[in-house]
């Protein structure tokens, strides 16, 4: 589960192999147990729903989960792929840095 502490809600991510190779986009969630991520805008698929009260059903376009070794995170300063590291600042608290350029990732 190391892997998941790297990548958080929020976080802008590039998809690095598969489909949508090259595509970035912003990670909606995270579950770390099965190590996947849902990111916006990456991995559409058509969805088949079934007509209620709420909706008209028909077709829907909607995300599913990537694995998270498929995405990189996208570096804060060229906004290319990075690993992330981690750093203890001087106040003691622990922040992650990307290790392309060294930024701290908010």
């Amino acid at each position: 589960m190391a892997q998941a502490k790297k990548i958080k809600k929020g976080d802008q991510v590039i998809v690095i192999t598969g489909r949508d190779k090259g595509a970035k986009g912003e990670v909606i969630s995270v579950d770390a147990v099965n190590k996947r991520v849902l990111v916006q805008g990456i991995n559409m698929v058509t969805k088949h729903e079934k007509p209620s009260q709420v909706t008209p059903g028909g077709k829907a376009k909607k995300e599913i989960s990537i694995h998270i070794s498929n995405v990189a995170l996208a570096d804060p300063k060229g906004g290319k792929a990075t690993r992330v590291g981690f750093k203890v600042l001087k106040d003691g608290k622990k922040v992650r840095v990307a290790r392309k350029s060294g930024e701290t990732i908010g």
